[in-house]
């Protein structure tokens, strides 16, 4: 964390479920960095969002706690837990009142959550962090919020490495003197998609920071935006439907009826 603030990175992607508040907060009082020239964000997790009210706003005094700083630039509802999302976005929308967070948001969110959300929400998301590459583009999500002027941000937009080997990855970064991790990144900032990236090695995060002196053409987009299949969307429905419900009571219960549409 110290080297990622040494070599520019700015925003720093903290979380509860990710237990690496209290690390953050030594990092960011080592690094000698002001706090507001730092972009921090963090997330409150299913098992606080389904307890409610008091549970959030314990949990988001633990984080500001734990990251030794008195407010948040950015706090997200981690996943939309059905039927206690809506209360925890509140408490939220109230903690940017009282001064103690100055952006919100959500993560995981479908069209159908934002819809639920937005018929009782005062303040708009700024944010919606969910994962987004080549391997996982979902066009009618990020089209939909784009238009509703909600960030989309890509968790998993270098896809962990594991997309480096694709050979029409690897085509597009040999064809720009790039490598794949930068047309990946490249490939979300074209898009205007927000990119989270992750990497313990000093020289991936400097590599990962070149996205910016070179643009795909037409042709590199469309062979990029063809790579998601059938199979990933489904794998990413069952991933979704585990997650809203995980580390809660609902874990438990038969499955509610719940329409998403993926793309």
């Amino acid at each position: 964390i110290k080297e990622a603030i040494e070599v520019g990175y700015r925003y720093i992607d903290c979380a509860q479920f990710y237990g690496n508040e209290k690390m953050v907060g030594t990092a960011i009082k080592a690094s000698g960095v002001p706090r507001k020239e730092l972009f921090i964000a963090s997330k409150v997790w299913g098992d606080k969002i389904y307890e409610g009210e008091d549970a959030v706003r314990k949990q988001f005094e633990q984080t500001v706690s734990d990251l030794g700083c008195e407010y948040l630039d950015l706090y997200l509802v981690h996943w939309p837990v059905p039927g206690k999302h809506v209360a925890c976005y509140k408490v939220l929308e109230d903690l940017v009142e009282k001064g103690r967070v100055k952006a919100i948001g959500v993560s995981n969110y479908t069209i159908e959550d934002y819809q639920e959300l937005a018929r009782e929400m005062k303040v708009k998301p700024s944010v919606n962090q969910i994962e987004v590459n080549p391997f996982l583009y979902r066009k009618r999500t990020v089209d939909f919020f784009q238009r509703e002027g909600v960030l989309i941000q890509s968790y998993r937009a270098l896809r962990q490495g594991k997309g480096f080997d694709d050979p029409r990855v690897g085509g597009v970064a040999s064809k720009h003197g790039k490598t794949p991790a930068q047309v990946l990144g490249r490939w979300c900032v074209q898009k205007g998609i927000a990119v989270v990236a992750k990497t313990v090695k000093r020289e991936r995060m400097i590599e990962n920071l070149g996205v910016f002196d070179f643009s795909l053409d037409e042709s590199d987009v469309a062979s990029l935006d063809g790579m998601t299949t059938a199979e990933s969307i489904e794998e990413f429905r069952a991933l979704y439907f585990k997650c809203i419900v995980r580390d809660t009571p609902l874990e438990k219960a038969p499955p509610a009826h719940h329409t998403v549409t993926p793309r």
